[in-house]
């Protein structure tokens, strides 16, 4: 597919006026996870009989429990949004890798998914769902649908109206991160035009753009490139300010893009600690969190909160961000507080943190699974997802701002 022409580049300073302070210790205070986390788990010795039935027991709950909270958060929004479109990278894909035959970016094999319900490894880079699932289930849609799930020879209205993902592990910013293995942030817009001019066919301008107007727009994108600069070689990099500056100008354009086709009601998610995923860890002598790493994120959300604000003030949109950075920060550094254990290990690897390699098959995975803040080397367990939304949905500043998604959906 072609690609767009980047919109012109801002300078680092322009885009980073705001940026005062970062890497500091957070104040901020996430809520804790509340009681209907998912099941504890007991440590597994082999593949026995008991722990089968633990497992067959965990995903019938988890299935459960995903439509009671369904039906409950329902009624936050019910009739306010009428569909979700995501956009971004393996954070929230929910199987549009599985459809790119070419590419080793995926998660449709064991033990991903061993916490979905029929324990099925559906494409979600995770132990069950993700944020894309939690954030339907409390705007009360169905999770959005992949788009290269949907045949080009049907009538797919219907399903564009429910809602559509674009979300494609590996994705970033840039079109040249993981460039042929994943759907690039330029590829999914262009997908959403063919979703526009499809819809526009079928149903007239005027009621596509006001369906596309109440519709919620999710955004998680901008990892991929922060962990590959804290993994790169610092004497071959631009500066954390330059190398920041530059995404947030492409992202500038793209958002423009979204906007032009359509969409008014932003959700932003930010960049966590990349420094502290155990992918980076494993990286230090000291298995500590990398700060460069952690510096770029912070750099990243500051630049990226003071872009949607300025867009804002000239445009007719509104959004709500959320701050990850801090809120995961708060989960590693106070634990208990939130219903975790293991910080800095991945459940779900092999070698150091496992995190050497990332989730096979072959890979050992823990019993404990809510109990950890990462499922694999660079992505967050169900637990962690849930407490993300949870507080992104209904949380406050300075941690979400300056509404949140609930009051998003109603306004």
């Amino acid at each position: 597919m072609k690609k767009k022409k980047r919109e012109k580049k801002l300078s680092a300073s322009s885009m980073l006026t705001q940026y005062k302070s970062v890497c500091s210790t957070s104040s901020f205070k996430s809520q804790p996870r509340e009681s209907h986390r998912p099941p504890q788990f007991e440590k597994p010795t082999n593949l026995s009989l008991s722990m089968e039935s633990n497992e067959h027991y965990s995903s019938l709950l988890s299935a459960i429990l995903f439509l009671v909270v369904t039906m409950h958060s329902g009624a936050n929004a019910q009739g306010s949004v009428p569909a979700l479109y995501v956009f971004g990278d393996s954070l929230v894909d929910v199987g549009n890798n599985n459809h790119l035959e070419l590419s080793l970016l995926k998660a449709d094999f064991p033990h991903n998914g061993i916490d979905y319900p029929g324990k099925k490894a559906t494409g979600r880079f995770s132990n069950g769902f993700n944020f894309a699932d939690f954030l339907a289930q409390n705007l009360g849609v169905p999770t959005a649908a992949p788009y290269l799930s949907f045949s080009p020879d049907s009538n797919n209205t219907d399903s564009y109206l429910a809602g559509v993902s674009f979300a494609s592990g590996g994705a970033g910013i840039f079109n040249t991160t993981n460039s042929g293995r994943c759907i690039s942030f330029d590829e999914q817009i262009d997908y959403f035009a063919t979703v526009y001019a499809v819809l526009v066919e079928q149903l007239g301008t005027e009621k596509t753009l006001d369906h596309l107007a109440r519709s919620i727009f999710a955004l998680v994108i901008g990892s991929n490139e922060l962990i590959n600069y804290a993994k790169s070689d610092p004497a071959n990099s631009a500066t954390p300010e330059d190398f920041v500056g530059s995404l947030l100008s492409t992202l500038q354009g793209q958002i423009k893009r979204i906007y032009n086709i359509g969409a008014r009601r932003f959700v932003f998610i930010g960049t966590g600690p990349v420094g502290c995923c155990p992918g980076v860890r494993e990286r230090n002598e000291t298995k500590e969190c990398s700060a460069v790493g952690n510096y770029v994120s912070n750099l990243y959300n500051t630049g990226v909160s003071s872009l949607l604000n300025k867009m804002k003030i000239s445009e007719d949109m509104s959004y709500s961000f959320f701050d990850t950075y801090n809120a995961v920060l708060q989960y590693i550094k106070q634990p208990s507080t939130y219903g975790f254990n293991e910080v800095a290990k991945a459940c779900c690897g092999l070698g150091d943190l496992n995190a050497k390699i990332g989730c096979l098959p072959v890979s050992t995975y823990c019993a404990n699974r809510s109990d950890h803040i990462f499922w694999d080397y660079y992505h967050p367990t169900e637990a962690t997802s849930q407490l993300v939304t949870t507080t992104a949905f209904d949380g406050s500043a300075p941690l979400v701002y300056p509404i949140n998604i609930n009051q998003l959906s109603t306004s």
